[in-house]
């Protein structure tokens, strides 16, 4: 090849493509308006039919738009401008902590892996916790006390751990104090210099106090903080010797936003307490650790905690220091899992614990599949502790701090949850502080407003449940487990599992099936050819199911007759007619009197007809209450039998 053929030397290729100024990834794009991207998202929804052809423009977004359990509205889009005006976030390492407390925070080590371990057998807990340490765990939390091993113990359960290298962080309610002081003690024996000695001690009286109640007694006062905090705040600062547990909120059926003003108004308690002892307040606010629970609404959990950093800070800033930022704990929470189909469990764990590792929590916990059945299985604490370590190792979820920011939804998303937390605080603060308005019932009344609202959309199942309420296997195998002794008594703020609605009338199903040989059972009358009613039939197999209802079907029918000689030899009196708009037109209220007059006592259509069908007694829809019409459904079989079935209201 010449010179010829290549060009002179030095001479700009004219066929190389220009590098632009700027690399802009939409700029081959044509710019769309927020009114055009409103009005294509109309289009769609008015092809659906959820809104008419001369609704007003953005009347199919409105449709797309929910309320959070806040108060405040989530849209289906964000933009640069909605984000406009929102206070700076800062940068990773700076104040207000939103977008994390260090420069190099979880790289690439990641965040602290810390397994749960309950049990009252010292050596089979050691055992467990050992194994889980050996395979990737970076810390222990560890029930002791009441429900847990003994606090006389702790050096048995412990023997083996290198607490300089491993974390423990004690959950021992009425046992707080003695508990907090024999690990600071055991470590001082082990030869651990208290300046390397890492943990968390989990005294937290108004946490205690919230779930038991008056039977916290002595050990519900926040002045217990005092020693122990003292103690740390003199001698050990990688130890954290307070914890502001705020799931006792969330697991009691309260929004994100309680949750977080809720751990602002204890956070403040403590402050106010171990400063009118001595501290000040960034030594107070050193010691103190805040838990949160992580949750499978992946976002807001995410926003949930960045805001709670922000607003820590704000706190600490009023309180005449900037120099700590909040220590985090993210716990997933139990209170979502279901003990129907446990696997799923697994996903719930999965996504919780992607948003708080996504969030920017120091420490994050994710539950075996089997913890709400009892006590963890080898196998299941693996899955567990590997579940972390895929998103960390694989994933590499820790490698970029708060990956969330910048994004719209989310940062609007973190000011909404932020003022929706902040508002609750002050009307805590008004109540006289987080004790007086626990005492007062402030707190549980506005927790139970919301919790109302939750049991509605899960009767309802606006918010499904996989596999208890959606997609249930009515003939699962059980997974069984010993049963756990409960930490604390309750006579404080419940504990509200959504998936329990649904399970008691699992139980119920499993009881007559024992005592039987079969399962409660409902008629499916399908009427017309199976293209008609199977999208009916299935919707209708899958609600009762969630309940524990067997269903059998009539198959292809021509004629009221064939729905009415097959319900003959179904063994049942409930029916449910399941087939087309024009066919209920046609002949559901013949067939509603076939049916009657062939023994059905409860008759049922799945559809949502505009006028009442003569004969039918009720009707199954999207949106309907799911648990009342288990419950009639029960209640009809009851009333054949002239008994009630076995774990019946």
């Amino acid at each position: 090849m010449t010179d010829s053929d290549r060009g002179a030397v030095g001479a700009p290729d004219t066929d190389a493509p220009v590098e632009p100024d700027e690399l802009v990834l939409a700029g081959g794009f044509d710019p769309v308006t927020r009114e055009q991207w409103t009005a294509a998202a109309d289009g769609v929804v008015r092809k659906s039919g959820r809104i008419t052809d001369d609704a007003e423009p953005g009347a199919g977004v409105d449709t797309l738009t929910r309320t959070s359990a806040d108060g405040f509205r989530v849209a289906p889009l964000y933009a640069a401008e909605d984000v406009e005006g929102l206070p700076e976030t800062g940068v990773p390492g700076s104040w207000p902590f939103t977008r994390g407390a260090l420069t190099d925070d979880h790289v690439p080590e990641g965040w602290d892996i810390r397994q749960r371990h309950a049990g009252t057998d010292p050596a089979a807990v050691r055992e467990a916790l050992l194994a889980d340490l050996e395979c990737g765990v970076n810390s222990i939390w560890l029930r002791v006390g009441e429900g847990g091993v003994p606090v006389a113990d702790l050096a048995r359960t412990l023997d083996g751990v290198y607490l300089d290298l491993a974390a423990v962080a004690l959950d021992a309610g009425t046992d707080a104090v003695p508990a907090a002081h024999a690990y600071l003690d055991l470590a001082a024996r082990n030869g651990v210099e208290d300046a390397d000695l890492l943990g968390s001690l989990g005294v937290d009286p108004i946490g205690l106090r919230a779930r038991a109640g008056s039977a916290a007694g002595a050990a519900g006062e926040p002045e217990t903080v005092v020693e122990p905090a003292r103690r740390v705040a003199e001698s050990f600062p990688k130890v954290a010797a307070v914890t502001v547990d705020a799931t006792v909120v969330r697991e009691a059926g309260g929004s994100d936003g309680q949750e977080l003003g809720w751990s602002l108004a204890a956070g403040v308690a403590y402050l106010r307490t171990l400063t009118a002892a001595g501290l000040d307040v960034a030594a107070a606010a050193r010691v103190l650790e805040f838990r949160y629970a992580a949750t499978p609404e992946q976002f807001p959990t995410i926003a949930k905690l960045r805001a709670a950093r922000r607003l820590w800070s704000r706190v600490l800033e009023a309180s005449g220091t900037t120099e700590v930022a909040q220590r985090q704990h993210a716990v997933v929470s139990e209170a979502s899992f279901s003990r129907r189909d446990p696997w799923v469990n697994m996903l719930r764990g999965t996504v919780a614990g992607f948003a708080a590792g996504v969030g920017g929590a120091d420490a994050v916990t994710v539950p075996p599949f089997d913890a709400a059945l009892g006590a963890a299985e080898p196998f299941s604490r693996r899955i567990a502790r590997n579940t972390q370590s895929l998103l960390i190792e694989e994933s590499h979820l820790a490698r970029v701090i708060d990956p969330a920011g910048g994004s719209w939804y989310v940062e609007h998303l973190t000011e909404d949850l932020a003022a929706a937390a902040w508002a609750f605080f002050q009307e805590i603060e008004a109540a006289g502080g987080a004790v007086a308005a626990l005492d007062s019932g402030l707190v549980e009344e506005k927790v139970a407003q919301v919790r109302a609202r939750r049991e509605t959309d899960v009767a309802r199942r606006k918010v499904p449940l996989t596999g208890v309420s959606e997609f249930p296997d009515l003939h699962e195998r059980p997974v069984e487990r010993t049963p756990l002794p409960e930490p604390v008594r309750r006579g404080g703020l419940p504990l509200y599992r959504p998936a329990e609605a649904y399970e008691v009338h699992r139980d119920r199903s499993d009881a007559v099936l024992e005592a039987t040989g079969s399962r409660p059972t409902a008629f499916l009358a399908t009427l017309g050819p199976l293209a008609t009613y199977t999208a009916r039939a299935g919707f209708t197999r899958n609600l009762l199911a969630a309940g524990g209802i067997d269903a059998t079907e009539a198959g292809p029918t021509e004629s009221v007759q064939d729905v009415a000689d097959a319900f003959r030899g179904a063994g049942t009196t409930v029916a449910v007619l399941c087939s087309s708009d024009a066919l209920y037109d046609e002949r559901a209220g013949a067939t509603a009197a076939a049916l009657r007059e062939a023994g059905a006592t409860r008759i049922l259509l799945a559809g949502k007809p505009k006028d009442d069908v003569p004969g039918v007694d009720g009707y199954l829809f999207a949106g309907c209450d799911a648990l009342a019409v288990i419950d009639d459904v029960f209640s009809a079989l009851e009333a054949r039998t002239g008994t009630a079935l076995e774990g019946s209201k």
